[in-house]
């Protein structure tokens, strides 16, 4: 492709090439802190793509490509070339990734362990995760919890954060200016703009860490905490994997020790500081 980076988050590398410039002058600022492959190969090709032609200049239609792909991906407008590029990176690990059993899940680390939240969509889980890693936890990624099969460690993923809606406007009363992406708006998930994570997120993303506490929060509802038991943290983590099946036996000894060895909650919050409280409480008893 004319237009190209590379970059490396946590143990993946990534070439990313688009038939335009602005996809790829964006990803190279947001992600300008991290580094290159050390041996210069990738593990993965993403290409942004024009779905014919002539949509390289007359309505611009994104299509994204790469080693793996789902062909019957919706293509999507020039004006959404970052967020296509990040979902491109995103489906190459979902679809191609096998040293590690995948969680869809935010994580954040603090003294050694690890809090992994997962949930659908617009549970909150990401937009805690970024509150959290800028009030002193260490933000691990918002997309994907790597899982080591052998360890049972957790590994980073420290991605952009991808904040959605409401979370835009909550989060810059958090960090600085200069660690937010473009603005783009009515996408398929409405309005998103990026968050660079912050420095010890990139300087620290070869950390891995202990698992201590998985968290299913719920975002629009009273406050609430309880426990969950094995068997259903169990089943809902296989549905939030995405490499569960093809790891076989590895991946189900790997869930099995992680649902059996650490605790489980699901909590219920209506605002971000009510969710956080309610962590630090969590997180005391642990000790």
């Amino acid at each position: 492709m004319k237009h190209q980076v590379m970059l490396r988050i946590g143990p993946a590398s990534f070439r990313v090439g688009s038939a335009w410039p602005q996809p790829i002058v964006d990803l190279a600022r947001l992600y300008a802190a991290y580094p290159q492959p050390e041996d210069g190969i990738a593990d993965f090709t993403v290409r942004l793509e024009p779905t014919r032609p002539w949509r390289r200049f007359i309505r611009p239609s994104v299509f994204i490509g790469g080693d793996h792909m789902l062909a019957d991906a919706a293509p999507m407008a020039l004006a959404h070339g970052l967020l296509a590029a990040e979902m491109g990176m995103n489906m190459q690990m979902a679809l191609g990734w096998r040293r590690h059993l995948l969680l869809h899940a935010s994580c954040v680390e603090k003294d050694g362990r690890a809090l992994v939240m997962t949930g659908e969509s617009g549970s909150g889980k990401s937009t805690l995760a970024a509150q959290l890693g800028e009030r002193g936890w260490r933000l691990m990624g918002d997309e994907f919890a790597l899982l080591d099969p052998s360890t049972g460690q957790i590994f980073a993923f420290p991605r952009l954060v991808s904040l959605k809606n409401q979370a835009i406007a909550v989060m810059q009363g958090e960090a600085p200016a200069e660690r937010f992406g473009p603005l783009m708006r009515d996408t398929p998930k409405g309005d998103i703009r990026h968050l660079v994570p912050n420095r010890s997120a990139v300087t620290r993303m070869d950390e891995g860490t202990i698992p201590a506490l998985l968290l299913f929060p719920r975002f629009g509802f009273a406050p609430e905490v309880r426990e969950v038991g094995q068997g259903e943290a169990f089943m809902r983590l296989t549905q939030a994997s995405t490499n569960y099946v093809t790891l076989g036996e590895r991946g189900f000894t790997a869930l099995t020790r992680f649902v059996t060895d650490i605790p489980a909650r699901a909590i219920d919050f209506s605002s971000g500081d009510e969710a956080i409280a309610m962590i630090d409480r969590l997180w005391e008893t642990l000790a």
